[in-house]
């Protein structure tokens, strides 16, 4: 009985974290391995933010890039230790937002980083006096090799 709650327990942990809109996150990059997340925008004009920081390895520095629906370039840095943006999408799909630590032979990077997709406020009376709706997406990564 104790192995089937433990069990139920861990299934209902499970499926209540795919139910988390907000993304802070924190990954190691292995030397020469670029790492990809991706985020969807539903409607032109939301706004992402985007920010990362390296928090160790190294010189504490990373390249990135962030491209929309159509891979046209919208951001990218090399070496930088953080960065924190926002922009507005003017396209719908899915945005990538990729890190790479090919500079480094050796040394892991710990990287802290967060994406967040939220409409703008609209002129819309919200259903209770000071409540703005807002939406967000989840994040979904994938390694990447170096090339």
């Amino acid at each position: 009985m104790i192995l089937f709650n433990l069990l139920i327990s861990s299934v209902l942990f499970l499926a209540s974290i795919q139910h988390v809109r907000a993304s802070a996150l924190t990954t190691v990059i292995a030397p020469n391995e670029r790492l990809c997340f991706y985020a969807d925008v539903d409607k032109a004009g939301e706004k992402i933010g985007f920010y990362f920081a390296v928090q160790a390895g190294g010189s504490f520095d990373i390249d990135f890039d962030v491209k929309d629906p159509n891979e046209k370039l919208l951001l990218d840095g090399e070496r930088e230790r953080s960065g924190d943006y926002v922009l507005t999408a003017n396209t719908i799909g899915e945005y990538s937002f990729c890190f790479e630590n090919d500079m480094s032979t050796l040394t892991d990077k710990l990287l802290d980083f967060d994406i967040m997709v939220e409409s703008e406020p609209r002129r819309e009376v919200a259903a209770k006096p000071g409540q703005v709706s807002d939406h967000t997406s989840p994040i979904r990564g994938k390694h990447i090799p170096a090339q």
